[in-house]
């Protein structure tokens, strides 16, 4: 049997969790999104039914991991790993796995981990033993308390975050569990979790308010229903255990109802939005961490994080303390991690400059590539390519970033939306885009389909940017977003949008920390109009260590910067410019007027920044390069950043 021999080496263990938030002060904050069922969901990725789920992490782990990436993409806070029934009286009953309990639970929560990343919570996911209770015969409660320590002990050492220990039926049983999560840690957060098929009792008939105390005075920090008879008996025992709320913080991760067979498939009921309703009457009662169990997929998770108005973990954190720069450490991209091809090749000694085009709207490119070779003579270092820009269908942009790099040897940044492909396309175009030789890459979610040109266009959106980012990271390291080896590693830079709003920061910034902690390795923010306003936004990114490339709007008449300030999303061009440019009757003094703002921001910045980047006003080429051989002429040099 398992000897205790590795406890005093991972007491108070967990992972080096980056998010400055306790996973208890979290909770006791906002409402928490878990994730919903593996075992069941599993089965409808192909596993065959029945099959014992827990040896998946080692014969299977791609499929694992999908199931993890899955749950995060729908909005999962904290994913469970796939453990639920991996202790060795379980798994008797395969005898080759009996003895490799320590190495299930290790890979198990390698996987889970590897999927979070440094923004979603790991909980170890701990079952019931199947022994039945009350003990009878051979099994004594030593040996039942064995049993949990060996795998809670794996759990731990593979560095979860938080103990799920749920599913029980029988109090006995549960206060094992957490006996023997308590003797190896003293602060690891315990939520434990029973079965109450109906009124808010056990099969034995026990009230849910009493075992709830018992588990909290056991060392459990949160008490909730998992499992049963589907949502309204979930309900119920939230309601009995209502009374608790302002002593003991509460869960609730229901079945998608009381399930049936359908040929040769167990179908649950609840559809994600039924469910969804009930949820958000279980926060108001008192719970706190939700999620899903028997039978819920990613859809449920989604709709539940819709229906609680969810945001991202690191939203609670305040933000002020980050504008005004109160010594935190700077944010930057993974140490040991290559800052890619576009960065590295970057010419010393003068400001970086993007200029963006847009692929046409048809198959004649003759235009574009005319303007690629202009802005490469005029000393651009690169020429970005938007994917789709307000939905509206072009060229392909990979096609041409390859067509432009090959023919005028400049560096190419391909726009990559999460729009239009789901994560096989996405990460197919990663691949094309590497053995075309594109070395950068802009991640963006992408505007939505209900704008576009093309009749009957839907999103995609299996990932948003962070996601995309986090995959193209991935790919960096030779990995693709199931973990498999690519046998090469790519060489992207990595860039993130970003949209600086003065009057109310604290959330793009948030957002943006989250894209460089990911992977991003340079940013390209929404144009700015204003030189004080992009000393403002420096100011307040300063902790955030990567090159950031100001995007620069030559504004070519009144109309068009009403439009712009008022139809695209992100751009905010300042009142008094407006009203400026109106002042002008003839179109060709807003202009001229638009051509001087644009010249007086560039003549004010470009000596600290660390790179600008100029958007070709409607796909106008030569204005860029006009501005790009002024630049050039003056000879300005930047922060030197991109360099360092």
């Amino acid at each position: 049997m398992f000897k205790v021999d590795l406890i005093d080496s991972i007491k108070n263990n967990s992972r080096d969790f980056f998010v400055d938030i306790p996973f208890l002060q979290l909770v006791r904050e906002k409402v928490v999104l878990g994730d919903g069922a593996i075992g069941t969901y599993l089965y409808e990725k192909g596993i065959d039914f029945g099959a014992n789920t827990d040896i998946l992490n080692l014969t299977e782990p791609d499929v694992v991991f999908s199931v993890h990436e899955d749950y995060i993409r729908a909005g999962a806070q904290v994913i469970e790993t796939n453990t639920f029934g991996a202790n060795r009286f379980k798994l008797r009953l395969n005898k080759e796995y009996e003895d490799r309990v320590r190495e299930i639970n290790l890979a198990a929560a390698a996987l889970a981990s590897r999927a979070a990343g440094k923004e979603i919570y790991v909980a170890g996911s701990v079952g019931p033993t199947s022994v039945d209770f009350p003990l009878e015969g051979d099994i004594s409660r030593d040996e039942i308390k064995e049993v949990f320590t060996e795998q809670i002990a794996a759990l731990l050492e593979g560095g979860v975050d938080v103990l799920f220990i749920e599913t029980f039926t029988h109090l006995e049983e549960l206060l094992i569990a957490i006996e023997a999560a308590r003797d190896i840690s003293s602060n690891i957060p315990i939520v434990a979790q029973m079965v109450f098929p109906t009124q808010g009792k056990t099969a034995l008939g026990l009230d849910a308010t009493a075992c709830a105390e018992a588990a909290v005075s056991a060392g459990a920090d949160i008490f909730g229903s998992n499992c049963g008879r589907g949502v309204k008996a979930t309900l119920e025992a939230i309601q009995k255990l209502s009374g608790l709320k302002d002593r003991i913080l509460l869960s609730a991760f229901p079945n998608a109802g009381i399930p049936e067979i359908v040929g040769h498939r167990t179908v649950y009921p609840a559809q994600p939005a039924y469910m969804a309703k009930a949820i958000v009457e279980m926060t108001r009662l008192g719970a706190r961490l939700v999620g899903g169990c028997c039978g819920t997929t990613p859809s449920h998770i989604h709709e539940f994080k819709k229906a609680l108005h969810l945001k991202a973990v690191h939203s609670v954190s305040g933000t002020a303390s980050i504008v005004q720069g109160t010594g935190k450490e700077p944010l930057a991209h993974e140490p040991n991690m290559g800052r890619g091809g576009l960065l590295d090749g970057m010419a010393p000694g003068r400001i970086p400059i993007l200029v963006e085009l847009d692929p046409p709207q048809h198959l004649d490119v003759t235009g574009l590539m005319d303007g690629a070779r202009a802005l490469a003579a005029s000393g651009v270092d690169a020429i970005t390519l938007a994917e789709h820009p307000l939905a509206i269908l072009r060229a392909d942009n990979l096609s041409l970033a390859h067509l432009i790099r090959k023919e005028t040897g400049v560096q190419t940044v391909m726009h990559l939306t999460c729009r239009d492909r789901n994560v096989l396309g996405l990460q197919a175009q990663i691949m094309g885009a590497y053995l075309l030789g594109i070395e950068a890459i802009l991640a963006i979610t992408g505007d939505p389909a209900t704008s576009s040109d093309q009749p009957g266009a839907n999103g995609v959106f299996d990932l948003n940017s962070i996601g995309l980012i986090r995959m193209i990271s991935q790919f960096n390291r030779g990995l693709n977003l199931a973990g498999a080896d690519m046998r090469k590693k790519t060489n992207f830079s990595i860039g993130a949008a970003f949209s600086y709003r003065p009057s109310n920061p604290g959330l793009q910034i948030k957002r943006l920390e989250q894209k460089v902690a990911n992977g991003a390795n340079f940013v390209m923010t929404q144009p700015i109009f204003d030189a004080d306003e992009v000393a403002a936004m420096m100011e307040a990114v300063r902790h955030i260590n990567v090159p950031i490339f100001i995007g620069i709007f030559p504004l070519l008449s009144a109309r068009n910067a009403d439009f712009l300030h008022n139809e695209i999303p992100g751009i905010n061009v300042p009142a008094g410019i407006r009203k400026t440019l109106w002042s002008y009757e003839r179109p060709e003094d807003q202009r001229k007027a638009a051509m001087e703002f644009t010249e007086s921001i560039i003549d004010r910045i470009a000596s600290w920044v660390d790179g600008l980047y100029i958007i070709s006003p409607l796909n106008k080429w030569d204005v860029s390069a006009m501005f790009v051989n002024k630049i050039r002429k003056a000879g300005f040099k930047g922060s030197g950043r991109v360099h360092v």
